[in-house]
């Protein structure tokens, strides 16, 4: 029975650590990084900037439309959740390049992608 249950936890562990994506992404001057501009669950997302410059995050669902714009300063950390079918855009507004560490909880099968 002890090993039943230590199997059973150790799949749970995997399959929650499954529906977490950390990443440090790299954004271009005067440009957006697009996470979920497809179909997909809910998610939650922490977002650091660790860049020089202020940037922008707002949410777009597929359907279209924006909402929910916030400024986040330079070393500062927000939570964002996210609607299915709605993208999380991160704009760098700024003539320098941009990086923020994400942590996304939830959904994690979501495109990821660039545009200006």
């Amino acid at each position: 029975m002890k090993k039943v249950s230590l199997y059973v936890a150790a799949i749970m562990l995997m399959a929650t650590a499954c529906r977490t994506l950390t990443s440090t992404t790299t954004i271009q001057p005067n440009n957006s990084f697009v996470l979920g501009n497809n179909e997909h669950g809910t998610f939650s997302a922490r977002l650091k900037n660790i860049s020089n410059n202020n940037i922008v995050v707002h949410l777009a669902p597929i359907a279209g439309g924006t909402h929910s714009y916030v400024t986040v300063k330079p070393r500062e950390t927000v939570n964002v959740s996210v609607d299915k079918n709605t993208a999380l855009i991160v704009g760098n507004n700024n003539n320098e390049v941009a990086n923020v560490e994400l942590k996304v909880i939830g959904d994690t099968g979501l495109s990821m992608g660039y545009k200006n």
